[in-house]
């Protein structure tokens, strides 16, 4: 049996002490050691940004990627090695603006990826601009006089796009975080989980005060069906005195991308062999690349 200590890392978190990474970090180690996923059967992908550096800090294979790319990197990967579990890990900057396309494309072809988005609503790593979450009117080092842009609702686009699975946690709830997060690694196809966390050093309006006030568990509230697409997208734009988190929607299980690629049948990619190719196209091949 797994525990977490399987996914402990050789390097220590350079995060600030307090950092909501922390807490999604252990959330993940669990998840992976509940529904026993070994280290060498966990492949993540990050972007650019303070949380992307997690696979630095445990035991599995990852790979650290460009801005808002994480999603088309797991991508490749799922379809070179579908036999591998494969998760995203990236900040709100990185996967709700320059990778908001890979997102919906993502949620459209249904690749089987767990897409674990840290949104602290603040561009932390560059010391504090204003993010596709942010409230409108948030004061920033980009933004001195406020932002003007409303923030993207990213549960409900998710919804709207088609996405079968869309989900939020929050750091400072580790036990819920995990077994979301869990769930998302048996769902049979592109799964969303938006996690609320706070950065301490440059967003103090959304610390653990806040949302330890405000935070409520879904499945604490009376005849709530995650089933409900309807109720869900309505759900999803809930903010304020009263935050939701949980599972959003489980919806119908439609085909994955992985499952619809002929060439796939026969097995991963990277477990077949290159000697069914005629020698004339071997010997083509040879040709360009010599």
């Amino acid at each position: 049996m797994l525990t977490r200590k399987d996914f402990a890392g050789r390097e220590r978190p350079t995060w600030c002490p307090g950092c909501g990474n922390f807490g999604i970090l252990n959330a993940i180690k669990m998840a992976l050691a509940e529904h026993n996923v070994a280290p060498h059967e966990i492949f993540i992908v990050t972007g650019i940004g303070c949380g992307s550096k997690l696979p630095h800090y445990m035991r599995a294979t990852g790979f650290h990627t460009l801005h808002g790319r994480a999603l088309a990197v797991a991508t490749g990967a799922r379809l070179a090695n579908h036999g591998l579990r494969v998760m995203t890990v990236h900040g709100d900057g990185d996967g709700y603006n320059m990778g908001l396309g890979h997102m919906l494309h993502a949620i459209r072809r249904n690749v089987r990826i767990v897409d674990v988005v840290q949104d602290n609503r603040i561009y932390g790593l560059t010391r504090g601009q204003y993010s596709p979450t942010s409230e409108q009117g948030k004061r920033t080092l980009s933004s001195p006089e406020g932002s003007i842009d409303r923030p993207v609702q990213p549960l409900a686009l998710a919804i709207t796009a088609g996405a079968t699975f869309v989900a939020r946690g929050y750091s400072g709830e580790l036990k819920h975080l995990a077994w979301i997060i869990g769930e998302a690694l048996e769902h049979p196809g592109y799964a969303l989980v938006d996690v609320l966390q706070p950065c301490v050093t440059f967003n103090r309006s959304y610390a653990y005060d806040f949302y330890n006030e405000r935070v409520h568990k879904l499945e604490d509230e009376e005849g709530y069906d995650p089933t409900d697409r309807t109720a869900a997208w309505e759900k999803a734009q809930a903010w304020g005195e009263r935050i939701p988190i949980g599972i959003f929607y489980r919806g119908e299980p439609v085909p994955t991308y992985e499952e619809q690629v002929p060439a796939l049948a026969a097995g991963p990619l990277v477990q077949q062999p290159l000697g069914t190719l005629h020698p004339a196209q071997i010997k083509a091949l040879q040709a360009e690349i010599t």
